[in-house]
């Protein structure tokens, strides 16, 4: 399987990290093309984040608009999917990051756009877009099976990480709520991919017995959401019926300095750029 990586770096010296503070940013563009058609790029030349993670970009580099897809400032890369249209993450860093690595070492998987990860000074930062699953069908194995060897692969980098005095955070569209207060009509999902409850214990399992930590469920400990991710059909945005499935999930060093998290979402229906809406997290460093 193929794999292409862009790097990006345009014009004077990269942007320095704020002193003390590094501010991480996720989010599912629903397709890039088209995200910055509807004011993807206007947000990016105002946003404030150091990092920014994204999911399901569907593009080859190529394919992208420079003020998208190369933007000055930013060091970019680019992990389409072998399967055009499909899939495909990126991550866009301030500075150059040491290194960047594309998959994570799976046959299956490598080659379809679901995993990017860079070091950055102190740091591991990493854009996931986990299958979203259809119950009973051959998708929700496919999921499944990406579950398995990507848990491996968050035990090695967590450990790996701790021997070089790293820390690590994944952030992306996990496509699994963990807990009730994730979505809003949690009663009605219980037998959909998403919130099925083995893909619940899952994320369980790597809270309580790996380590890792849900920054935004850990600031926000008595909140329903914040959503991240609400539907296009119906009033599903009006009425703020939505998912929180779109996370950042660190090493507890980590997850220890962050002091504010959020969810940028649109003012209006009509200002939406994708159906997810931007996480973002600041971190004291």
């Amino acid at each position: 399987m193929r794999s292409s990586v862009l790097l990006c770096g345009k014009r004077g010296p990269w942007v320095k990290y704020r002193t003390g503070v590094l501010t991480v940013t996720s989010v599912n563009v629903n397709g890039l093309r088209a995200a910055a058609k509807k004011g993807f790029v206007e947000w990016l030349a105002q946003t404030s984040a150091d990092v920014l993670c994204l999911q399901e970009v569907r593009a080859e580099s190529h394919q992208l608009p420079e003020a998208a897809g190369a933007p000055e400032g930013w060091h970019v890369t680019h992990a389409p999917a072998a399967a055009k249209g499909r899939a495909g993450v990126s991550l866009y860093t301030r500075r150059e990051p040491d290194r960047v690595r594309v998959g994570f070492g799976s046959a299956e998987f490598d080659g379809s756009g679901r995993y990017v990860e860079a070091d950055l000074p102190g740091v591991t930062v990493a854009s996931l877009y986990l299958p979203s699953g259809e119950a009973g069908t051959p998708r929700q194995d496919e999921k499944y099976r990406f579950m398995d060897e990507f848990r491996g692969h968050l035990q090695d980098l967590r450990g790996r990480a701790a021997a070089d005095g790293r820390e690590v955070v994944v952030c992306g569209d996990w496509n699994i709520a963990h807990q009730e207060a994730d979505l809003k009509n949690w009663r009605g999902n219980r037998k959909n991919s998403g919130f099925l409850p083995e893909e619940r214990a899952w994320l369980g399992r790597l809270y309580e017995e790996d380590g890792y930590v849900d920054v935004v469920r850990a600031l926000h400990p008595d909140t329903e959401g914040p959503y991240s991710w609400w539907s296009y059909r119906g009033q599903a945005f009006d009425r703020d019926t939505g998912w929180r499935i779109d996370l950042q999930v660190a090493t507890p060093g980590l997850a220890a300095k962050a002091v504010k998290a959020y969810v940028e979402r649109a003012a209006t229906h009509g200002e939406r750029w994708s159906d997810h809406a931007p996480v973002t997290v600041v971190y004291e460093r």
